[in-house]
This record gives C-alpha cells, structure tokens and sequence, in this order.
C-alpha cells in the first residue's frame, strides 16, 4: 500500500532537510511531497535539491501563498493522480515527530481517518506556553459542542487519510484554510461515514523558525464552527419538524 506524506512550506529553508532526513529514516516505505507556495527565503530551491538527493522525495511548487486548506487539497489531488493509497498530512516545522508515523500508518484502513490527537489520552504537548494550551483545548471543545462531534482533537494537523475517501469528498468547496481546515475534513469524514480513530501522538513545539499561527486563524476556525454548527441544527430541527 503506497503511502505518501504531504509537507507544505512557507519559509522553512532552516528546518527543512532535518524533517526530510528524520522521516527518511524511519524506513516505513513512504514517499514524501513537498508543497512550497514560492517561499522567498529559497525553500522551494532547497526542496529540489532534496529531490535530487532523495528518489522518495517530489516537490509541488505553487506561484503564491493561498493558505494551507489550499496547500493539502494540492497534494490531495496529487496524490490520487500518482495512485497513492493513503495520504499522511504533517507538518514541516519538526513539531509532527517522525516516531509517531508509524502509529498512524499502522492503524491506516481504506475507509478509515487516523488522527495523531493530542487531546486523547496519551497524547500531550510538549514546550507549549500554557495559553497556547488553553487556546487548543478550549477551541477543540467548542468545535465538538457545536458539531456534536466526539472527536477530540479535531484541529489535529497530524493525520492519515484513505484516498479513496478523499476522492468521494467536494474538495473544490472546502471553505477553511488554518485550523478551520482539520475541522472541516473531520466533518466531512464523518457526514461521508468515514471512520475517525485518534491515537495519542506527542506535539513538540519548534524550535527554529517562526509559527504560523496568527489570531485571523483563530477568528477563522472559530467563525466557521459556529457558521456550521447552526447550520446543522437548523437542518436537524428542519427535518424533526417534518416528521
């Protein structure tokens, strides 16, 4: 089973090849594209040159920043068109350990969304400061009232998807491009009865480089939950009343 894992990048030139190299080494059979959105500190020139070093690593290189929901979608695409089975989202930053793959290839099914959760017990993060962790679990617990979900970690960026789930789903009318974006595709998995299992992984925050993270992201992902979580009741209660 042909399993591909997705890095998009904006400005990683300085932690780039120690991702590819860390997940490279953990001999699991993978393959590996990066999605460089024309970074301007040369981590697209950077990426090439891992190609040439590494027959298991492609890059895709896009002409602008548009946002990593669009990014993911990208390399959804590309990974269908090269007849991949399953396909690992991670980012490329270092905070996604390359010793966690395994868990998520391992339990990988053909109908079944993996999540490396952090909220699930056993999982943790690790050099967080302690409002970036009230932010993430209070923002989780939100986007599960609203959407009347039981997944935990639901903005989990570290995540394994069946492709051919993937080519079922609308991913030209994916809204949401930050956080927004693990929630959306979450609920798409669970509205197309795709099976969501989390297994507990550790996040380590970076430790070069700048987060992506900004409070737009936030307001996104928190506008969206509750966009779509009275947009569901409205339908349930639409359909209650019809019967």
């Amino acid at each position: 089973m042909r399993t591909l894992v997705l890095m998009p990048t904006y400005n990683e030139v300085s932690v780039l090849e120690s991702s590819i190299e860390q997940v490279l080494a953990q001999r699991l059979d993978l393959e590996v594209l990066i999605i460089d959105d024309n970074s301007p500190d040369g981590t697209g020139g950077l990426a090439e040159e891992l190609s040439l070093k590494h027959p298991q690593v492609s890059v895709l290189h896009r002409d602008q920043k548009q946002g990593l929901g669009k990014a993911y979608i990208a390399g959804f695409s590309w990974a269908i068109e090269q007849g991949f089975d399953f396909v690992v989202q991670m980012d490329a930053d270092g905070s996604h350990r390359p010793s966690d793959l395994e868990k998520l290839k391992s339990q990988a099914h053909s109908n079944r969304l993996v999540i490396g959760s952090r909220w699930t017990p056993g999982g943790r993060v690790e050099n967080w400061p302690w409002f970036r962790q009230v932010i993430s679990k209070a923002g989780n617990f939100y986007a599960r009232k609203m959407l009347g979900s039981p997944v935990k970690d639901m903005t989990a960026g570290f995540r394994c998807y069946p492709t051919e789930a993937l080519k079922s789903f609308p991913l030209d009318k994916v809204q949401a491009q930050g956080y927004g974006f693990q929630v959306e595709m979450t609920l798409l998995c669970q509205d197309f009865g795709v099976e969501v299992l989390e297994v507990p992984i550790i996040f380590v925050e970076r430790k070069k480089g700048k987060s992506k993270m900004t409070y737009g992201i936030v307001f996104e992902a928190f506008w969206l939950c509750t966009k779509w979580g009275f947009r569901r009741r409205l339908v349930l209660e639409t359909f209650a009343c019809a019967y």
